[in-house]
């Protein structure tokens, strides 16, 4: 008979499915036994409170980062009790917001008009979605515990010299047996799945999963090598190029499902990648956050594994991956001192490099092929002792070397780890990077004008930091750094060759104190802050001339510029406000870090004073016109009409002004609409680069000037951020040799 509880399924083959649970019973009286135990009436119940809880919820947005969920109860207990206040943890940009019964839930969503913190909120019904049962993770679950700063340098601190050091930073940061297990079953599972869409596919891992360099977390690469199946696809077809009815083998039901549509011959590189995410997405389980990018350099599909957290992405042709990871496994093999310097030199304390892995790993063996006698023998070496089975010819480059390590001669080296970290770090201090191409394939830095005479000469991309990849020769994969990020890269290293030549680097300390790597990875504070206010005085001049601009020629302000006052001493009258607008949108100036952007935060704050900085700016200001109200209806009327829109958002916002102007009446009146003083400090930290901006309007502005410092509170730091770095990209342009 049809069975009517709404949670149960019929199974094909008999027996049944409790959807709430994920439970299967073979007959009735299981099933019936399943319905009435405590799991299912367990989860029934959660269910229902669930559902009822949605019933009773709002989802709240607008409000200012940084609200806390005490304000938002507060706010909304002004309508009837509160239950709870649930924040995006993540982005800090929602809440959801439970409440009392549903009589409160009407007389919010009866409200027009929702503010906080002079701050419009939109308020909505939550969304209903469907009750999902997670099970428990078991224990072991498989993802990795960080290891935090202070018991990493607690451990470090008790070896027993440098050497042990960074035998130990390997042993902390290498992958566990349950890890590597981990990536093992999902490459399984990824074969199996794709060998039945993709019949004679192969999944293969590279890059820092399998080339020996393996950190807690790392991505997973994976390359989707579909030669076979190309094979295949062509067999399977008849002359004109229709489908074989029989001797296709017994895979032909696999290839009629997907590769009816596609031929795997002529297909794009984008539509092959749309059927690789269609896979991921409709027939993985446990993969999520699917994504195709077919405009990287190669070409990848994104995912995350849902239950470990895993992220990773599958390329379609990157067959020189392999050979490179292959590579870096035979440098491994070769010498037990490569991985140590490796792990060492990705400074776990910093950040992380200012290199990226691969181009600092190749880094580090080009020094190895470069010590005498050589650790490591350069490609050209290897190419010499490859066999008749070792691969020849990938993607039309020449990717011959041994792929066992025993052909290998052992090194004569006998450097210590310790004595090979100092020279490293004295060899790069003062290396030229830019002048020269570093070549692992000769093992030796070629002078730039003759290898610009070179067929890979013509093709490199030259920049900053010259490393080229050691098959692909027409590849530099430091390319992307730049002058700034290669004068910091040698900083650091003149920084480590000065520390390594001190006691307190090649001596433990009798005292607890830290010394070795420890001291290595955490550099003198006075020299940073020297760094960081050089960095905050030039940051703060761009943030001002944007500040200027955006103010005096996109906003048609009268703005006339003046000597800093400081803030608190100036006497203002009754009534009279210093009201900041907080600009956060700033790069930072850490060692070791790159230029990071955090969120603005835009409350309004109406007491205290502006911190004591070395330096300030002020103006004097007056408005109009109503430049501030309408914009967005200006900006669809200027669409509507067909008016070319500029690139550059400044631009547009130059023509909104206009136009609202035009629209008033070009013509000033005898006074201004509002006038106001203007005055920009730097953060309070020494390490602060934020820049804040001070308004304090002239007596008897009333409402008219909160209506537009609101609309300034929201305006000047995104459109701050846009003009400094577009300024930044141009002055950064140089014209092609």
């Amino acid at each position: 008979g049809t069975v009517m509880e709404p949670d149960v399924e019929s199974l094909p083959r008999g027996g049944f499915r409790c959807r709430l649970c994920h439970v299967v019973a073979a007959n009735k009286p299981s099933l019936h036994d399943h319905l009435q135990g405590k799991k299912h009436q367990r989860l029934e119940s959660l269910r229902a409170k669930r559902q009822d809880q949605e019933l009773r919820s709002v989802f709240v947005s607008g409000f200012h980062k940084g609200t806390s969920a005490y304000e938002l109860n507060e706010y909304f207990q002004g309508f009837g009790g509160v239950a709870s206040v649930v924040m995006d943890k993540d982005k800090g940009v929602y809440a959801i917001v439970e409440l009392q019964d549903q009589e409160v839930l009407e007389k919010v969503l009866a409200h027009s008009h929702h503010c906080l913190g002079e701050q419009r909120l939109r308020v909505k019904p939550r969304e209903k979605k469907e009750f999902k049962y997670m099970p428990p993770k078991k224990q072991g679950s498989t993802q990795h515990e960080q290891l935090s700063p202070e018991k990493l340098v607690q451990a470090l601190c008790q070896a027993d010299d440098v050497d042990a050091q960074m035998l130990q930073l390997v042993q902390l940061f290498e992958f566990s047996e349950r890890e590597r297990r981990l990536r093992h079953l999902l490459v399984t599972l990824f074969q199996e799945v794709f060998s039945e869409f993709f019949p004679g596919c192969a999944i293969l891992p590279f890059g820092s999963s399998v080339n020996g360099f393996d950190i807690h977390g790392c991505d997973l690469d994976l390359f989707l090598d579909l030669e076979k199946t190309k094979t295949f696809q062509a067999s399977a077809k008849g002359p004109q190029g229709s489908q074989v009815n029989e001797g296709a083998g017994p895979d032909s039901d696999s290839e009629d499902s997907i590769l009816s549509d596609i031929d795997l011959a002529t297909a794009t590189v984008p539509e092959v990648l749309e059927l690789v995410a269609a896979v991921l997405r409709k027939c993985v389980p446990g993969v999520h956050s699917v994504q195709a990018v077919p405009s990287a350099r190669r070409p990848v599909v994104k995912f995350c594994h849902k239950d470990s957290g895993l992220l990773g992405d599958i390329s379609i042709n990157n067959r020189l991956a392999l050979c490179n990871t292959r590579f870096l496994q035979l440098c491994t093999e070769a010498d037990e001192r490569v991985r140590p310097l490796v792990y060492a030199l990705r400074n776990p304390f910093g950040g992380g490099p200012l290199l990226n892995n691969y181009a600092l790993t190749l880094l580090v063996l080009f020094f190895l092929q470069t010590r005498s006698p050589p650790v490591l023998p350069t490609v050209a070496q290897l190419w010499e002792l490859k066999g008749e089975g070792d691969p020849t010819i990938v993607d039309g480059w020449d990717c011959s070397f041994p792929q066992d390590a025993s052909r290998l001669e052992p090194s004569t080296n006998t450097e210590s780890l310790c004595s090979l970290l100092a020279e490293f770090f004295h060899v790069f201090g003062d290396h030229d990077f830019a002048g020269c191409v570093i070549s692992l394939r000769e093992g030796r830095a070629l002078p730039l004008p003759s290898f610009l005479l070179s067929e890979a000469g013509a093709k490199l991309k030259l920049g900053h930091f010259n490393v080229q990849d050691p098959f692909e020769l027409s590849h530099n994969v430091a390319a992307n750094v730049n002058e700034k990020t290669a004068v910091r890269f040698q900083h650091c290293c003149r920084h480590g060759a000065k520390h390594c030549r001190s006691l307190q680097y090649q001596r433990k300390s009798s005292k607890g104190k830290a010394w070795g790597l420890v001291r290595l990875f955490q550099p003198g504070v006075p020299e940073q802050l020297c760094q960081a206010r050089d960095f905050r005085r030039c940051w703060f001049g761009k943030v001002c001339a944007a500040i200027t601009f955006l103010l005096k020629d996109v906003l048609k302000c009268s703005c006339t510029e003046r000597a800093g006052e400081p803030l608190g001493q100036r006497p203002t009258e009754q009534g009279e406000e210093e009201q900041p607008i907080t600009e956060s949108k700033h790069p930072r100036s850490e060692e070791g870090g790159s230029f990071a952007v955090s969120p603005p935060r835009k409350r309004l704050r109406t007491e205290g004073q502006a911190p004591e900085e070395e330096g300030s700016m002020s103006w004097a200001c007056a408005v109009w016109h109503h430049v501030w109200m309408g914009r967005r209806r200006v900006r669809r009327q200027l669409r509507h009409l067909g008016s070319p829109q500029p690139d550059e958002a400044q631009e547009v916002e130059e023509k909104v002004t206009e136009a609202i102007i035009q629209q008033e009446g070009d013509s000033r009146g005898a006074e201004p609409l509002l006038s106001f003083t203007a005055c920009a400090r730097v953060g309070g930290g020494q390490e602060d680069t934020r820049t804040l901006l001070y308004f304090t309007p002239d007596p008897q502005q009333g409402p008219l000037f909160q209506d537009f410092y609101h609309f300034l509170q929201g305006f000047l730091p995104r459109m701050v951020e846009r003009y400094v770095g577009r300024a930044m990209s141009l002055s950064e342009a140089k014209p092609a040799p």
